[in-house]
């Protein structure tokens, strides 16, 4: 079982008394670790959202009938939280009125399950983020080398867990995962009227990752309004799919002030959209597939170690660009993205004169375990 770096950040919170809400895309493993969590722990109550009986069961909640439910039991899991309705009111009144009683929610849609569990939850919860696999996590568990020698395959499959595990499969799995759950939360919940469109649009997201990204030019590409296209890029991050990394703005005039990039949070998943997982000597968009695997393992880094940072891309109107920037307490840190380490590359000059950076770094094939692993 790979060890997940999310476990160190709720054991570090078990002890408090507020609840311990896990969110993340679907089939990344949250079961499975709540399950883990579980093991050793035999006065577990297991509620899972997906059964008709609980949801039924917690239609009209109170607080004599969650104590009937839960019992002498002094831990509650919750699994696929956002489809039960009143499930805020719920954990509010076993948090209130049962203190013996230790709260663990997990949830795949995040618009979902915060619309019902932030207001009643303020100030009683713990919040974390589960994403597929890490870098990391593989080095931690069968070695540095092995992963090395995994580049190129992780490039084009990703790192969701059932890809990991079912070797020679890879197409099949995230064939399945696009198909049966990509966007199940979102037609579920936001009744969206053009299902196609959506779909749409995550496709034409795949073929812009690295590249700025204008709504008006996905609205024709799509047959979508501006507006639409923006709510359903909201849609699309809030359930985990993409995410996005606004322009970096503060002294020259010519700097692009309200744009764009929008990265997926899982290469394989991304090709899967697009149905290409041809070998990289067959590509044309390794670069793209270079820097979505860069962005995202380095937002998985960040999280997991609990730092929190403005992460910005950096581009004027003459086209220099700056592939990633980050701000620490008002330090800017620079990265350009090329995987060659043969590819001489300079940082503009329009921005280097601009700004007072605190270091510039080359993220290529033979530095970017550090990049992603946090020794930067």
């Amino acid at each position: 079982m790979i060890q997940r770096l999310i476990e160190k950040q709720v054991d570090q919170r078990w002890n408090d008394p507020k609840a311990l809400i896990v969110l993340g895309p679907r089939q990344v493993g949250k079961t499975t670790f709540l399950k883990d969590l579980a093991k050793n722990k035999p006065e577990a109550v297991w509620w899972n959202g997906d059964d008709f009986e609980v949801r039924k069961m917690l239609e009209n909640p109170n607080s004599k009938q969650l104590e009937a439910i839960i019992g002498s039991s002094k831990l509650l899991i919750v699994d696929e939280a956002q489809r039960i309705e009143n499930i805020g009111i719920c954990l509010k009144l076993i948090i209130d009125t049962m203190p013996h009683v230790k709260v663990v929610a997990s949830g795949s849609s995040a618009f979902e399950l915060a619309n019902r569990i932030n207001e009643p939850l303020t100030g009683r919860k713990w919040e974390f983020r589960m994403f597929p696999v890490s870098y990391a996590e593989m080095v931690a568990h069968h070695g540095l080398l092995d992963e090395m020698r995994l580049l190129d395959h992780r490039l084009v499959f990703g790192y969701y867990p059932d890809v990991i595990n079912n070797p020679g499969d890879e197409r099949e799995v995230l064939g399945q995962l696009a198909d049966s759950y990509l966007y199940k939360d979102i037609l579920t919940w936001e009744k969206v009227m053009k299902p196609e469109k959506l779909e749409k649009l995550a496709q034409a997201l795949a073929f812009q990752v690295g590249n700025q990204v204008s709504y008006n030019e996905l609205g024709q590409m799509t047959g979508l309004n501006s507006a639409t296209v923006e709510n359903y890029v909201q849609l699309l991050e809030k359930a985990f799919i993409v995410f996005r990394l606004p322009s970096f703005s503060r002294n020259l005039r010519n700097e692009i002030k309200r744009s764009r990039k929008i990265y997926f949070y899982d290469n394989g998943l991304r090709n899967a959209v697009i149905q290409q997982f041809n070998t990289l000597e067959l590509r044309n968009d390794i670069g793209a597939l270079w820097e979505n695997f860069l962005v995202s393992e380095r937002m998985k880094h960040l999280h997991y170690s609990n730092i929190r940072c403005n992460r910005f891309f950096w581009r004027n109107h003459a086209q220099a660009e700056v592939d990633y920037l980050e701000e620490h307490d008002g330090k800017i840190h620079a990265f350009e993205f090329k995987r060659s380490p043969k590819v001489n590359v300079k940082f503009p000059k329009a921005f280097l004169d601009a700004y007072d950076l605190e270091s510039t770094s080359i993220i290529n094939a033979e530095t970017y375990r550090e990049f992603v692993m946090g020794m930067f």
